[in-house]
């Protein structure tokens, strides 16, 4: 009955939260992806579009959305139902996990606190109410209903049922999950780090022969995303925009940046102004050091306080992807979080419940902390909220981007098109100025004032 009742209430935070979400509009990326993307446009352009395209169950989506008639509110209700998901199955997974180390009960409230916080913080909002940001919640959905699947395989006692979650479904949900995003790849190295923490197992031969298809599937996707003509030229592209070593100095400032979204709840950011570092600086010298204490604690206290090293290297992995050594054109995105994020809020939570265990008159303290956490989550609840509320049209999202960003040139450039297209002409000059203020040589800037000012 409790878990019944942790179930409706995660449900009905997300349902108030994301509400306002519904009066969110087409953004940014959601352009190149979907406004006029024609191969999300029919399921004929979809198919067409299979041999030769990426990430086909994420545009199959899209192509669903699209094809359907409900226009805008079609796209938003399909992405806050998948965060909802999430939601859920991020509790049992928290459950299962915590559970190894404390009493059910415990580990119920430690689930919830954890999922509360997937479920509130307005990191989050990039990967709901951003349309396109679906690829990563999507991915997600996959990727943790093979984990969950997978765990119910190796716990299972029935022999044919078990071969059947461990070889055939959980493995297929993790190539459903890599053809949405390939960031899923790292699904193998989640299930080592889920077997080691739960110890199912004593040796690591007896874990690699329950994971023997994924990790044959694991090569088998890493040699598909390099023989991919697509993939293939990306990866060629992102190693020209700038050097190893410098890419590896900006993303530990894109690293450290991102560990910042989850404590500043008003500094959500759609565009973040981190540049390229070229060389080591006192402040590079500081963060490099905070993160090699972060990664260096997670690995020491993975054996004695195994949630806490869990979380930590959860984390990490999951920024592997996206945030080390292949450069991107944007250093990092708030959306990176969603699933890395889950790692962190499962260790607060987790620490947060042994902290109150062992603390004295705990009856008085249980319904001080219950009013405190109810306060905090509608905290995260109203950042949240406020958070949507940008997305409500393109120049309240790039006038705040603008506001947090105001050193970036695409950001004003942004903003002049979005002035443009509501007929604010003059707002739309100053923008484009600012913008080639900014970059002077920005090309796209100087083609668009040249638009206006014929």
């Amino acid at each position: 009955m409790r878990q019944k009742h942790h179930l409706s209430l995660l449900i009905l935070a997300v349902s108030i939260a994301y509400f306002n979400s519904f009066r969110g509009v087409f953004q940014f990326d959601d352009y190149n992806v979907i406004v006029d993307n024609r191969t999300v446009h029919s399921w004929q352009t979809w198919f067409s579009g299979l041999r030769e395209g990426i990430r086909p169950l994420l545009k199959f989506t899209y192509t669903l959305n699209w094809t359907s008639g409900a226009g805008l509110f079609g796209f938003h209700l399909v992405n806050i139902s998948i965060h909802a998901v999430n939601v859920i199955m991020f509790y049992f997974l928290s459950l299962k996990i915590i559970s190894s180390v404390m009493s059910k009960e415990n580990a119920g409230r430690a689930a919830l606190f954890a999922s509360l916080l997937f479920a509130l913080h307005p990191v989050q909002t990039e990967a709901v109410t951003y349309i396109s940001g679906r690829s990563v919640s999507l991915m997600s959905t996959l990727y943790l209903a093979s984990i969950l699947l997978y765990l119910r395989g190796v716990g299972c006692e029935k022999m044919y049922v078990s071969i059947i979650l461990l070889y055939l479904l959980s493995p297929l949900l993790f190539v459903m999950a890599a053809l949405t995003k390939e960031t899923a790849v790292t699904l193998p190295l989640a299930l080592l780090l889920i077997e080691r923490t739960l110890q199912h197992e004593k040796t690591w031969g007896d874990v690699i022969k329950k994971q023997a298809v994924h990790w044959v599937l694991f090569i088998g996707i890493l040699l598909a995303l390099i023989a991919h003509p697509k993939h293939g030229g990306l990866l060629e592209y992102s190693f020209d925009i700038r050097s190893m070593g410098n890419n590896i100095l900006t993303q530990i400032n894109g690293v450290s940046y991102l560990i910042s979204r989850l404590i500043v709840l008003n500094g959500m950011n759609i565009d973040p102004d981190l540049p390229v570092i070229t060389a080591w600086s006192k402040p590079l010298f500081i963060k490099t050091a905070f993160l090699i204490i972060l990664l260096a604690l997670g690995i020491i206290t993975f054996r004695f306080k195994p949630l806490c090293g869990f979380g930590i290297l959860w984390f990490f992995l999951h920024l592997t992807p996206t945030n080390s050594v292949v450069p991107r054109l944007d250093a990092a995105n708030d959306r990176q979080l969603y699933l890395a994020s889950f790692g962190i809020f499962l260790t607060i939570a987790a620490e947060a419940e042994m902290f109150l265990h062992l603390t004295k008159n705990i009856g008085m303290q249980r319904r001080t902390v219950s009013v405190a956490a109810i306060l905090f989550f509608v905290l995260l609840g109203a950042f949240t909220i406020a958070r949507n509320h940008d997305y409500q049209s393109e120049i309240a999202l790039w006038e705040d981007t603008a506001a947090k960003s105001p050193l970036k040139a695409r950001v004003y450039n942004n903003l002049g098109y979005a002035y443009f297209l509501a007929g604010r002409i003059d707002d739309a000059k100053k923008a484009y100025l600012t913008a080639l203020g900014i970059q002077p040589d920005y090309e796209i800037a100087s083609n668009n004032l040249r638009l206006i000012e014929k």
